[in-house]
């Protein structure tokens, strides 16, 4: 007769319960100290991150109704423009102004010439951004609208365009649209140009050369390649067809890991306002004086009820002007001293005797009827 088989767990550690574990013990001489040294550590450090945040130097221009625009100067309303700098210099900060100029090719967009000045120079590396409101970017249909294996150079089907990228995934023929999805077809496509008006010594406008590289992820980049697919089977998207009139060839075809403005704007934001790197100068401050940004007018941000605007930033060492981590930290550690000094008031006042075995629940007394 077989020996019947044990159902008893084996006698180790892990199968018996047994392991070594720790729990802490909450008195009040291990909370109290605790709250007050993150009250303490916290607070000063967000006043450093928001003292870093407040020495960035910044300059937000709306040009949403330049194409609006008849031709003259126009100077701006306070609520177009937002001038952040420092320190005082030797000139008052301007208001900036803008003039808009029709392209003599019909069906060809304009330009916004936007003008301002910098009262102080604004050491390198200084940053070109475009910001943009009301453009839900984190809509769930949105988000959802492109194909990674399309993105990473696989070749898909009409039917699997259909699955990622609805409703930018063929057009009237069945060719699939590369890159496919509402992500692309939007994207962002005005183009600026800086330029110094008053440069020393008397020159005429010299034009600045930000650099339109280094301005994406290396991530993103690296699971970016080139479509394998037949360029005849394939189409840009809608809003593209200026800048493929002629539809794909074997010559002319996009390549998505050498154009890093497409891989800024497929990272999509969380929020419905955001901006994003357009370009950098790293070598060369901004001196003081006037400066022009030429804008070539190609994105309608009105159909999205939306307004654009140019943001020229300087940096610190935690990036551009943002003082919500240090606001942040400093709630954090005045929360953590406050509730140091109730708890404090709390056991000198009304202290509680540890290991009381009254406190056990089996120890109350029970309720009527019971």
């Amino acid at each position: 007769m077989s020996e019947e088989k044990s159902k008893k767990p084996a006698n180790t550690a892990f199968k018996q319960q047994r392991l070594k574990a720790w729990q802490p013990l909450l008195t009040p001489k291990t909370v109290l100290p605790t709250l007050f040294v993150a009250g303490i550590f916290f607070s000063p450090l967000g006043g450093i991150f928001l003292s870093q945040s407040d020495s960035v130097n910044e300059i937000i221009i709306d040009y949403t109704e330049c194409k609006n625009n008849n031709g003259s100067l126009q100077v701006l309303d306070d609520s177009l423009y937002s001038y952040k700098f420092t320190k005082e210099g030797d000139a008052a900060p301007r208001i900036p102004s803008y003039r808009f100029t029709k392209n003599p090719i019909d069906g060809e967009p304009g330009n916004c010439t936007i003008r301002f000045n910098t009262p102080i120079d604004i050491n390198a590396p200084v940053f070109l951004y475009y910001r943009l409101t009301n453009f839900y970017q984190n809509h769930r249909k949105y988000v959802k609208s492109l194909s990674y294996n399309q993105l990473h150079g696989d070749v898909i089907t009409p039917q699997e365009a259909a699955s990622s990228c609805t409703p930018v995934s063929t057009n009237k023929d069945g060719k699939i649209y590369y890159p496919c999805g509402l992500i692309a077809n939007s994207m962002f496509n005005d183009t600026f140009h800086v330029s110094f008006v008053n440069p020393p010594g008397g020159q005429s406008n010299t034009t600045l050369n930000f650099d339109e590289t280094g301005i994406a992820w290396p991530a993103d980049k690296d699971r970016l390649a080139t479509t394998q697919m037949n360029p005849n089977d394939i189409v840009p998207p809608p809003n593209w067809a200026k800048k493929y009139p002629d539809g794909y060839t074997e010559n002319d075809i996009f390549k998505p890991q050498l154009d890093e403005h497409f891989q800024v704007w497929m990272r999509t934001s969380w929020y419905p306002t955001f901006r994003k790197l357009y370009a950098a100068q790293r070598d060369f401050k901004l001196d003081t004086g006037i400066y022009e940004v030429t804008v070539v007018l190609n994105y309608d941000i009105t159909a999205y009820g939306g307004t654009k605007s140019i943001v020229i930033s300087g940096t610190s060492f935690l990036g551009d002007r943002n003082p919500f981590m240090g606001l942040a930290w400093i709630v954090m550690g005045c929360v953590c001293t406050l509730l140091g000094v109730v708890f404090l008031g709390w056991h000198f006042f009304k202290p509680r005797k540890l290991g009381d075995h009254d406190r056990l629940s089996w120890q109350q007394s029970s309720g009527p009827g019971q």
